[in-house]
């Protein structure tokens, strides 16, 4: 109960606890009866039947349980044996050993403040050793955050063949504090006891927005992990990821910040530097700003893609003994043998993998299962726990990517159905061919296109290397069943062959549509930033560059519609007409005095 101008009423927007039969509601209400006592202790009290008495329980919310006992967001408990005992109803202070609804109320503690657990309780925050070893169950094999891939599904799966330790996939801050849909369909909603311990990673450059974001999501996971490991374009522009590791000062505060003000604790992942004693140092700054665990990519922001490369375990060990928090690597893992070597080098407690878990879900488990089994059992948890059709058909790409190399129409039917019993056909339709394969396959035959095992099982993808490497070594692109990419002046010719798929079917629109650079019209570049400029603009400037310029400098470019200069004059002219206006009314006044009082002596006269 809370107390708004002098009345009672209930919170909005109560999360469910089926526990304790916590009630949903969004709009304020008066309950039906106030409760009986002084107000200023109504409001910190829990309430319970006196002897004698008859009234049911009056209130926001009933347990379900006669012995049941409700904890609200300020504190209170309210326990009842109503309507059995009956009685009047006093207030009273609330006993500590209540049981607390646990983390079904994480809107109020987000409210309440960031040391404010479920029910007003402090729960101490372990760091270090201890948050590894306790709340994290000592976790050595570890699912990696990945974009559309590590959903609720996906983890589970995982957790049932070896994972010890998930992450959510990377969420953008400012779009989770500002969108309650974004919330319920990438936290909220994926609520499940069998996906703990989880850790929840964002990206973010503020930290004011960093830490909202996490306290919005910190009663529904076990650690909040900030991003500083994401290489790709998007991060580049959106200006987060692994192109933060040069702003300590920034960095800094957003930890400092985070670890003042969550109840959880702050984690990061990172890339390395190129060089080892930089990278040192990098983690010493993110250790000393309260950082509690430390997930180390043992590649640089620059090795992504075709130039991903070996990552370095050198730089992970030295991390390692330079730190006295838990770090965890990544990069390198393909199998379990892989994960035991790395922990054996490094001395890390524990060891991340992406690639690996995406092509074998059964990767911590040491063992190659039939792909088939991986993509039925995903399938059935999707079914309970359902997730976007394009993450489905992500997963399934993965998972027979070596089969689908073999059977083309196939794949292109699973890129192009629409609906999940689509895919289960799909899905179906594979492990037939390939039993059927089993069945007329001959004594001794071994697999093909230099596989260590035969496309059916699950095994690891090794990325082909850029086309540079394989010149390097005396190979073609297109050896060993490995495609090279296509050359822009292949493309250039306009054989259609060679065009990308997205091209062909813009050439299939429109025959005449020619991808030839030397046909594309030339434009005119912007003088500070390269964009192509306005043909009318008086400052040769892009539309952006223009507007700055014209706005520091009050002027005006009719090319680009900015029209400062004139505006301004507009206005310094409706200023002065103003200033004019209180003048000519006074003397219109005084005028009509004089006129009157003529008229007045006129009249006298007469």
């Amino acid at each position: 109960m809370v107390e708004k101008n002098g009345k009672c009423f209930r919170p909005c927007r109560i999360q469910p606890n089926h526990e304790l039969g916590w009630g949903q509601d969004s709009r304020w209400k008066r309950p039906r009866r106030l409760l009986r006592g002084t107000r200023a202790e109504g409001l910190r009290g829990s309430v319970q039947p006196q002897d004698g008495a008859s009234r049911s329980a009056p209130g926001p919310v009933r347990a379900r349980s006669p012995s049941a006992a409700l904890r609200f967001p300020d504190g209170t408990a309210r326990g009842g044996t109503a309507g059995a005992a009956g009685g009047r109803w006093r207030l009273h202070r609330p006993a500590a050993a209540l049981p607390c609804p646990g983390r079904a109320c994480g809107l109020q503690a987000a409210a309440a403040g960031p040391a404010a657990g479920c029910g007003g309780r402090e729960m101490p925050k372990l760091r270090g050793e201890a948050f590894w070893r306790e709340t994290l169950r000592g976790a050595h094999y570890v699912v990696a955050p990945m974009v559309d891939q590590s959903e609720l599904a996906w983890r589970l799966l995982s957790r049932r063949h070896g994972a010890q330790l998930c992450y959510t996939p990377m969420l953008h801050a400012q779009v989770f504090l500002r969108d309650a849909n974004y919330r319920r369909e990438n936290l909220y909603g994926e609520a499940c006891p069998e996906d703990r311990p989880l850790i929840v990673q964002f990206c973010a450059n503020d930290p004011e927005v960093f830490v909202q974001a996490a306290l919005l999501a910190q009663d529904y996971c076990d650690a909040i992990d900030l991003n500083l490991g994401c290489p790709q374009m998007i991060a580049k522009r959106g200006h987060y990821g692994a192109f933060l590791q040069e702003e300590w000062d920034l960095l800094q505060r957003m930890i400092l910040l985070a670890n003042e003000k969550l109840s959880v604790p702050i984690t990061c992942k990172i890339r390395v530097f190129p060089e080892i004693d930089k990278t040192v140092k990098y983690a010493q700054m993110l250790e000393k700003a309260g950082c509690q665990l430390l997930t180390v990519h043992g590649r640089t922001k620059e090795q992504k893609g075709p130039l991903a490369g070996v990552a370095s375990w050198e730089h992970i060990q030295a991390v390692r003994k330079a730190v006295s928090i838990p770090v965890f690597a990544n990069g390198n893992i393909q199998c379990l043998s892989d994960v035991e070597e790395c922990i054996r080098k490094t001395g890390v407690h524990g060891v991340m993998s992406a690639e690996g878990n995406l092509h074998n879900p059964a990767l911590f488990e040491g063992r190659n299962p039939l792909v088939w089994e991986m993509a039925e059992e995903y399938l059935e948890i999707v079914q309970k726990y359902p997730c976007p059709l394009s993450y489905v058909r992500a997963h399934l790409f993965k998972l027979w990517h070596h089969t689908l190399q073999v059977y083309q129409q196939l794949r292109e039917e699973l890129a192009k159905v629409k609906t999940l019993e689509g895919i289960v056909d799909v899905n179906r339709e594979l492990k037939l061919r390939c039993q059927e394969e089993i069945a007329n396959q001959k004594e001794g035959e071994k697999p093909k296109e230099g596989l260590p095992f035969f496309h059916w099982i699950c095994q690891p993808y090794i990325r082909p290397g850029p086309k540079e490497r394989c010149k390097e070594n005396g190979t073609t692109g297109t050896e060993k069943g490995v495609r090279g990419k296509r050359s822009l002046e292949d493309e250039e010719d306009g054989n259609s062959e060679l065009l990308s798929k997205n091209k062909q079917k813009k050439k299939l629109r429109n025959p005449n549509k020619s991808f030839d650079p030397s046909l594309k019209p030339k434009y005119a570049k912007c003088d500070q930033c390269g964009n192509p400029k306005g043909n009318k603009c008086v400052f040769n400037m892009c539309r952006g560059c223009c507007k700055k310029r014209a706005f520091k400098e009050t002027a005006d470019c009719p090319g680009h519609g900015l029209l400062f200069k004139t505006k301004y004059e507009k206005s310094l002219l409706w200023q002065s007409n103003q200033r004019a206006s209180p003048e000519l009314s006074q003397k219109g006044d005084v005028d009509g005095e004089e006129t009157a009082v003529l008229k007045e002596a006129d009249d006298s006269a007469a």
